[in-house]
């Protein structure tokens, strides 16, 4: 009788194994995602540097692209989401310690508004490049994160000022060339440190479907 009975005790098991597993695996997202969106937090509270604008240069460029290459378009997306939200909320989490709706009516707010779909962007292009050079590809990932860079967070930051600094167009441009620099420099940190947590845990992005 003990046979049928650990027979009927596995497959009793069995279907559960997939559902413990993928609450693990929601477990495990929340956490890379509140993890990030913290990240993100203390980037932009270190002291910035202003540069004479509306708009003065911090790290959070760096750890929200960083957030996409190393969780993924997804993940990566919900962790500045999460990071908008708790500063909208009021707590002190966005550059200079400012909190509330004030900075998303503000000069910053087309760089706000960018920094989301700019991790989405990157996790978008890392999670396609070959699997097998993802730990070794400073290069590939430095690109996505200069082309998330210049396809949403220059040109959303350049329409804010504009629109929120009383800037023309192209002095609104103009402020934004005081970022170029700093953007490559950050970038080029960003998959640095990136490769070296693909490097270190290979299974952390997710497999593009």
């Amino acid at each position: 009788m003990s046979a049928p009975e650990t027979d009927a005790i596995g497959a009793a098991e069995t279907p559960a194994a997939p559902a413990v597993a993928a609450k693990r695996n929601v477990a495990t997202d929340i956490a890379l995602i509140a993890t990030f969106a913290a990240l993100i937090a203390v980037c932009a509270l270190l002291p910035a540097i202003s540069v004479g604008g509306a708009v003065p240069i911090t790290l959070q460029t760096f750890a929200v692209i960083l957030a996409g290459t190393v969780l993924g378009a997804r993940r990566g997306f919900l962790a500045v989401l999460l990071y908008l939200a708790v500063g909208a909320a009021g707590l002190p989490v966005f550059s200079g310690g400012s909190a509330g709706l004030a900075p998303f009516v503000g000069p910053s707010v087309g760089y706000l508004v960018a920094f989301p779909f700019a991790a989405l962007l990157a996790g978008f292009i890392v999670e396609r490049l070959p699997r097998r050079r993802i730990a070794t590809s400073i290069p590939l990932i430095f690109v996505a994160g200069i082309v998330s860079s210049f396809v949403f967070v220059h040109p959303l930051g350049i329409l804010g000022m504009a629109w929120r600094a009383d800037l023309t167009l192209g002095q609104a441009f103009l402020a934004d060339l005081a970022f170029w620099p700093g953007d490559v420099v950050k970038n080029l940190l960003m998959a640095v440190v990136a490769t070296a947590v693909h490097r270190a845990f290979p299974q952390l992005l997710p497999v593009r479907r």
